[in-house]
């Protein structure tokens, strides 16, 4: 069997051919297995059962993920709009039915992710949705493991659709963005954050790091930085990679969230410790 491209088993990026081990992983910000590196293809994961599920998140939004998780398992998002779709964050994995599902959904006109973890296999989306582009931060194009034309580069602001905004705040990684979706929540406005800013399980706090899995913290200036750069949003709800949300008053809990961070690292709180 021919394989054309490589998945790694532990973030599920595609990758041109197999390396001693997988560049994202190997960085502070993620992680090899203790036994190492893994590979797995996409004919692999679907002989061993493996499917995309599409769900409703809200009107004109869509979550997809795979059953079972591959990878670090993000949920991808499709937005909908009247003049095309934003595939966001694409997962490691896609098959027919999922292809067949996201299609019926509409044209998707771009497929971005928000940094390298979220990379997927966003090549293979785009080839199996008609050649969309996959547009890739600047800062982050040394992290791209499978070359191809449909990649383009941007930086600082992209507009891929009319009402849907990508800036880039960085933070977790230099290149780091978010989208702004101006219709979302009603037409309160929505930002998908990937994991710039990690939307917490209380639904009342988010959280900025340069390392989730290996609790790396950022800067207080940097996460001031990046919660300022939403303030020309508006917006009322947050939607992270992972299915959790800020579900109300997302932009106030923004604001706060930076400056709690901020006085916890600058040490105003170190009397509770």
């Amino acid at each position: 069997m021919t394989v054309s491209f490589w998945i790694c088993k532990t973030c599920a990026v595609e990758h041109s051919e197999q390396v001693e081990v997988c560049a994202i992983c190997a960085d502070e910000r993620q992680w090899v297995p203790a036994d190492g590196q893994h590979w797995t293809t996409l004919e692999e994961l679907a002989a061993a059962g493996y499917n995309v599920q599409v769900k409703d998140v809200e009107p004109g939004l869509y979550g997809i993920t795979s059953e079972p998780d591959v990878g670090i398992g993000q949920q991808s998002m499709l937005v909908q709009t009247p003049e095309g779709n934003l595939l966001w964050d694409p997962i490691g994995y896609l098959d027919d039915d999922g292809v067949r599902r996201v299609r019926e959904l509409g044209e998707v006109a771009a497929i971005i992710a928000s940094h390298p973890h979220m990379f997927g296999v966003q090549v293979e989306w785009s080839r199996a949705l008609g050649g969309v582009p996959v547009y890739v931060s600047e800062a982050d194009l040394g992290w791209v493991a499978r070359q191809d034309p449909v990649i383009k580069s941007w930086s600082g602001k992209l507009n891929p659709l009319p009402g849907v905004t990508l800036i880039q705040p960085g933070g977790h990684f230099p290149g780091s963005a978010v989208v702004h979706w101006a219709a979302g929540a009603d037409g309160k406005g929505v930002i998908l954050a990937g994991d710039t800013i990690f939307a917490n399980p209380d639904r009342t706090s988010v959280s900025f790091m340069r390392s989730y899995p290996n609790r790396i913290p950022l800067s207080g200036a940097v996460v001031d930085r990046v919660a300022r750069s939403l303030d020309v949003f508006e917006y009322d709800r947050l939607y992270g990679n992972f299915g959790a949300s800020i579900p109300v008053d997302a932009r106030a809990v923004v604001r706060r969230s930076a400056d709690r961070h901020a006085a916890w690292v600058r040490g105003d709180y170190d009397h509770l410790t």
